[in-house]
């Protein structure tokens, strides 16, 4: 495996700290400029990200254009060695243009136009909308593209929502004929027969509405699709309006955990994967699932382009939004902070620089309180950070390489969470998605989230939570794997629909029936308060024992040349396997048939990893709540130790040398980790296996 070390940028090629930085709320205070300045050095910042929100300061009428604001904060910045992620405003448009092009503001699913408010209220089919973007945009690209202080396009923000206007209807019916040719091919795909909802001419066909078509679940698939595609298509014409003037400039736009878009068809249009991560901290006793489910979505967007990614946002103390906004106790904003850094970002961003004095994030966290000075807990926090990915910029650009993937696909969410039964309890595929993840995760395995796209080869074990929504190709390809010696985990309410969201027929799980050597005939679905048991075969292949309580899906399954390694213990399907595992070609396929704990799943992973021959970032059990992970430049290995549980603990290495990234001491046997404590071991780096 060659290893590539990829900067973010060439004119900073390190690890960027700072902030999302507004400038434009305090034009009414020259003095704000020269004390931020003054500030962000102090806390060892080296990137901001600026003009977000910023049209209304830059076009305050139509056509008349305002820039001599941002001249001066780039001009500031040049001058004192920080550089800017250069904004496009179009996340929130102004008065003027929403009072003049009425079109512009978004219809909901109930077909009324939202008034002027909020971010992202624009149509994104609008020409208006189109063109009064690609004139600020371009106006910008003109100015700043070669600026020496921009390093980057941050386009928009957090692009999220769906408008149902009729220029949204009309481009929907004609991505449709695109998809589908005729309205025979569309019917068949959407199985439209079923309470007779054939469509007869495509200007029948509308968005879903809860006082319209709801229920044709290959309609709601395919919104879902159009809506990602207008999306992208429309951050597309951002970056055409901005790239041509200087193409070498990279451009991101900062992505959220929204389940609107499929955040992976940006990645052939963007140099950078971005994100804005906010966990809720302290929730829990310990921040073990907080910690793995974040580490999740780390992995995820890391892996859209396989190369370090931007944490565009994170709170450098407090949100104001979450259902309890909990301070980050001493040791977690390090720890948080650097646990991106860990899983594969070369930054570590905040909202906000400084609080806004007004509105509704005017007690939101930010580097800068309203107390105005550096005299916080908060900043001194910050500061430190700073210090510490200063010391630590030789890991910048350096790649996470991972033998194990967790596939997890958007269509599929969203076909699992449109279907009706067998649980309208609660199916739970994100919470499933998570589990298996962190089972790996605790053990320090490095792991990828891929998409059903994606090329499988790189990886040795390749883990299918609840692939409910299977495409054939898909099938084949995850075929070809195990046949090829891959190991493949796949669970319960696999393999059901297709691309359209329509049953596969010829029984259950569909195109991995040969792969899994099984027959899934039914599943019993269990009410919340009960429960099954699934009890391991003595002499099983994977040498476990024991009794494992199970819940919520049970899959009444039948082996077709798969062998049992565990069976049901209650109900009329007590005895009938429950885990199972498949040769096929030079690799194995399991199944696990019904939903299990995390006792199981980390027993489980712990031996299915190791016969797959799946590297563990060191060669050592470790403690509750530790985790490792890895970033390598092919020569000397990062690895960083977390401790995300409630009580102080140490690690013991495994034999090799390490030495602390930061203080240089020589370490061999034992690191101590104090509760929210993060040690960063360097090491030469291991051959490929």
């Amino acid at each position: 495996m060659t290893i590539v070390k990829t900067p973010i940028s060439p004119k900073l090629p390190a690890l960027m700290h700072g902030a999302d930085y507004n400038p434009d709320q305090w034009l009414h205070d020259p003095a704000v400029l020269e004390e931020d300045i003054r500030l962000m050095k102090l806390a060892g910042c080296n990137v901001m990200a600026i003009g977000i929100f910023s049209w209304a300061a830059l076009e305050p009428a139509e056509g008349e254009f305002r820039f001599e604001w941002l001249d001066q904060v780039l001009e500031r910045f040049r001058d004192n060695g920080i550089y800017a992620w250069l904004a496009t405003p179009s996340g929130a448009r102004p008065a003027w243009l929403a009072d003049s092009y009425p079109e512009v503001l978004r219809v909901g699913p109930n077909r009324v136009r939202n008034l002027y408010s909020g971010r992202h209220n624009h149509c994104p089919t609008s020409p208006a909308y189109r063109e009064k973007v690609a004139t600020i945009n371009r106006k910008l690209a003109e100015r700043y593209a070669t600026h020496p202080a921009v390093v980057g396009w941050h386009i928009s923000n957090e692009y999220g929502g769906e408008c149902h206007c009729e220029l949204c209807q009309e481009a929907f019916r004609s991505w449709l004929k695109r998809e589908y040719g005729t309205l025979d091919a569309l019917n068949l795909a959407w199985w439209t027969s079923f309470w007779a909802h054939t469509y007869t001419d495509w200007k029948q066909i509308d968005s879903p509405a809860l006082h319209g078509e709801r229920m044709v679940h290959g309609l709601n698939l395919d919104w879902r699709r159009f809506v990602t595609e207008q999306t992208v298509d429309f951050c597309k014409h951002e970056i055409d309006a901005v790239k041509w003037a200087n193409p070498e400039l990279p451009a991101t736009t900062n992505m959220y955990t929204l389940e609107t878009l499929d955040y992976r068809k940006f990645t052939p249009i963007l140099d950078v994967i971005s994100w804005d991560a906010y966990p809720d901290w302290h929730k829990e006793a310990d921040n073990v699932k907080v910690a793995a489910t974040f580490a999740f979505m780390h992995d995820m967007f890391r892996s859209m382009l396989h190369k370090p990614f931007l944490l565009m946002e994170s709170t450098p103390s407090m949100t104001n939004w979450q259902a309890v906004s909990k301070l980050k106790k001493p040791g977690m904003h390090r720890l948080s902070s650097l646990q991106a850094i860990a899983h594969g970002s070369d930054s570590v961003q905040y909202f906000q620089w400084r609080k806004s004095r007004g509105s509704s994030e005017k007690l939101h966290g930010a580097v800068v309180d309203h107390a105005g000075h550096e005299h916080t807990r908060v900043f001194r926090d910050v500061a430190e950070l700073g210090g510490t990915l200063a010391e630590l910029s030789e890991i910048a650009g350096s790649p996470t390489p991972s033998q194990t993937a967790i596939l997890f696909d958007w269509d599929n969410r969203w076909a699992v969470k449109d279907a009706k039964g067998p649980r309208n309890a609660g199916l739970h595929y994100e919470e499933t998605v998570h589990d298996h993840h962190r089972a790996l995760w605790q053990q320090g395995i490095p792991i990828d989230v891929i998409g059903s796209e994606y090329d499988f080869a790189p990886y040795k074990l390749i883990v299918a939570p609840m692939l409910y929504l299977c495409r054939e190709e898909t099938g084949r390809k995850l075929e070809a794997f195990v046949e090829g010696g891959g190991t493949l985990v796949v669970t319960y309410w696999s393999g059901i629909v297709d691309e359209h969201d329509r049953c596969h027929l010829g029984g259950f799980p569909g195109p991995l029936r040969k792969t899994l050597g099984i027959w899934a005939e039914e599943i019993d679905a269990l009410q919340d308060h009960e429960r099954n048991g699934v009890s391991l075969i003595a002499g099983n292949p994977l040498a476990l024992t024991g009794l494992y309580e199970s819940r919520e899906l049970c899959d009444l399954i039948h082996l077709e040349g798969a062998e049992a390694i565990g069976c049901y213990t209650d109900d009329f399907y007590a005895e009938r396997p429950a885990l199972t595992v498949n040769n096929l070609g030079q690799g194995k396929a399991y199944y696990i048939a019904t939903r299990l704990g995390d006792d199981f799943l980390l027993a489980f992973y712990r031996v299915v990893a190791a016969q797959a021959g799946v590297a563990r970032v060191l060669d050592t059990e470790l403690p509750a709540g530790v985790t490792a992970q890895l970033r390598t430049d092919g020569s000397s290995d990062f690895v960083f130790l977390m401790n995300f549980g409630n009580e102080a603990t140490e690690v013991s290495l495994d034999g090799r040398s390490y030495v602390d990234l930061e203080s240089g001491e020589a370490i061999s046997a034992v690191v101590p980790l104090p509760v929210n404590g993060i040690r960063i071991l360097k090491r030469d780096a291991a051959s490929p296996r």
